[in-house]
């Protein structure tokens, strides 16, 4: 058998585009698993968490909130659907939400009873810190949420809205 150097250099030059290929699919495989092993989660926030702050309606002075909040963790961590209620003297709110996490990005959706509103959420979820748009047809909310071990605060920016800011420090319950 005679090999000729047209053949060999044909050899090696599929032989280096296999060697390409396992390259590639290697570093492919590596990048869907690096995001998995480093995806942040909704863990640090399961269970009951009470506590309040203050809101300010457009319309009046501001006011004392009190808050309580189940977080229920889904889809290994992937996943929250939560449930807020609060209150102060003149208002009252109870809101449930959905939202789901690929890598550190959040999108879902969420409907406040009393009011009858609802709308999409879009943000992000950096090592506890969770900054997250909130809209409706009507309203559009800028939401910075952070914990930390046992505490947790809130802050809502909406201005133009029936209720332009809201902060709010929450606790853990006990078990």
């Amino acid at each position: 058998m005679n090999i000729t150097p047209a053949r060999i250099e044909s050899m090696f030059r599929s032989g280096a585009i296999i060697c390409r290929i396992l390259q590639c699919a290697i570093s492919i495989t590596m990048l869907l698993i690096s995001p998995a092993c480093a995806q942040q989660s909704f863990d640090n926030v399961a269970g009951s968490w009470s506590g309040s702050g203050s809101m300010k309606p457009s319309d009046g002075p501001r006011e004392r909130v009190r808050c309580k909040v189940d977080y229920i963790i889904k889809n290994a961590g992937q996943s929250v659907k939560l449930n807020l209620r609060c209150a102060s003297d003149a208002y009252k709110m109870e809101l449930s939400a959905n939202i789901d996490q690929i890598g550190n990005m959040l999108s879902g959706n969420w409907f406040e009873s009393q009011y009858r509103q609802g709308g999409k959420i879009s943000g992000k979820n950096d090592n506890g810190l969770i900054e997250a748009k909130v809209e409706s047809d009507t309203i559009t909310a800028l939401l910075t949420v952070r914990t930390k071990a046992n505490r947790q605060s809130f802050v809502m920016e909406s201005p133009g809205a029936w209720v332009s800011q809201v902060s709010i420090d929450l606790f853990r319950d006990q078990k």
